[in-house]
């Protein structure tokens, strides 16, 4: 059984509980919070002792079922957590979260937490097992577009609130590291007393601890906002991030696009152009729906260009010089990621 992350609580609060969870996730805070959530549920159940295992590249997966079958001398229903920080078991695990899906008794709850598995992946036999014989919560990341709302909802936690610009500075600095905005969000709480905060108050108190995503780049470009694509691109660059691997992304963009572009029916439209498998190559790194909502107003020729321009700036990042280009290849990127930007979204 699936649920999401927001009835988790009412699905623990109703009961029975399950013999089995899986927290699936690339958001470490939120994953944190949704086992533990299930551990206080468990030992309200009187689940009193808890076992964990690291399933690592080299575990040794006879471990779990010695676990599972074990008995203990001080509790008689026990907690079982099974980390699998990579997502993939292998084959000898594979097999034993299988059987251990599939296995009976009341005493024994288990929560296997993992990263957010790929579409193959989640339609293993192991995987599936574990949707099918438990209960299976999916937490998606927290976007940019998505934070300011979050701040909002954590804020209220602790009967605080923001306007919308001010939700949308603290965004700006907590982006990419929810496990610092969450820490950030609580300073606000132990500073200040409940009510609306004011900006002063939260410019004095949160510092700038945002991270930045090189694959955020794609949909920055066609539906973000010039601003937002400088601090991406500077946020980057003072990371340390290889300027040839945020080159390539941009370009394979500009190559999705332009196929994407290139293979549309006028009758059919251009999501039909992207699901039937006309345009070949990497598909476009930004949202289906972003694309078909803004490949309409992207010229062919404006997209050939700005991927010659990609060309340039990759001989720029080798030190050769190009006419009338600068020298400075993060500028140029910039430029060509600003250009993209105003060809998507016109006047």
């Amino acid at each position: 059984m699936q649920i999401r992350i927001e009835q988790l609580a009412t699905h623990l609060q109703r009961g029975p509980l399950a013999r089995l969870y899986t927290v699936s996730s690339d958001e470490a805070l939120l994953a944190l919070e949704a086992q533990d959530a299930i551990r206080a549920a468990a030992r309200r159940n009187g689940f009193s002792e808890r076992e964990v295992l690291h399933a690592d590249s080299r575990f040794d997966w006879s471990q779990l079922v010695r676990a599972a079958s074990g008995l203990s001398l001080f509790a008689p229903r026990r907690m079982l957590e099974i980390r699998l920080p990579g997502g993939k078991p292998g084959k000898a695990g594979a097999q034993a979260l299988r059987e251990h899906a599939h296995g009976k008794g009341d005493d024994l709850l288990s929560i296997v937490s993992l990263p957010r598995l790929d579409r193959a992946t989640r339609t293993t036999e192991w995987a599936e097992a574990l949707q099918t014989e438990g209960v299976w919560i999916e937490i998606p990341r927290v976007e940019r577009a998505q934070l300011p709302e979050w701040i909002a909802g954590r804020l209220a936690r602790q009967r605080q609130s923001a306007d919308p610009k001010t939700l949308e500075w603290i965004a700006d600095r907590v982006e990419g590291n929810l496990l610092a905005a969450h820490q950030e969000i609580g300073k606000l709480g132990m500073l200040y007393e409940p009510g609306p905060l004011h900006f002063e108050q939260v410019r004095a108190a949160v510092f700038d601890v945002a991270r930045f995503d090189p694959s955020a780049l794609p949909a920055t470009m066609l539906g973000g906002d010039p601003v937002r694509i400088r601090r991406l691109l500077a946020g980057l660059e003072a990371e340390g991030e290889p300027l040839p691997l945020l080159l390539w992304i941009v370009s394979e963009e500009l190559r999705s696009l332009l196929r994407l572009k290139q293979a549309a029916e006028p009758r059919h439209g251009y999501g039909a152009a992207r699901s039937g498998g006309r345009a070949w190559g990497p598909r476009s790194g930004a949202p289906a729906a972003m694309v078909e909502r803004v490949l309409p107003r992207l010229g062919e020729p404006v997209l050939a260009e700005l991927l010659a321009r990609c060309a340039e700036v990759d001989r720029i990042v080798k030190g050769l010089r190009v006419a009338d280009r600068g020298d400075d290849p993060w500028l140029e990127l910039t430029d060509v990621a600003l250009a993209l930007h105003a060809a998507a979204h016109p006047g």
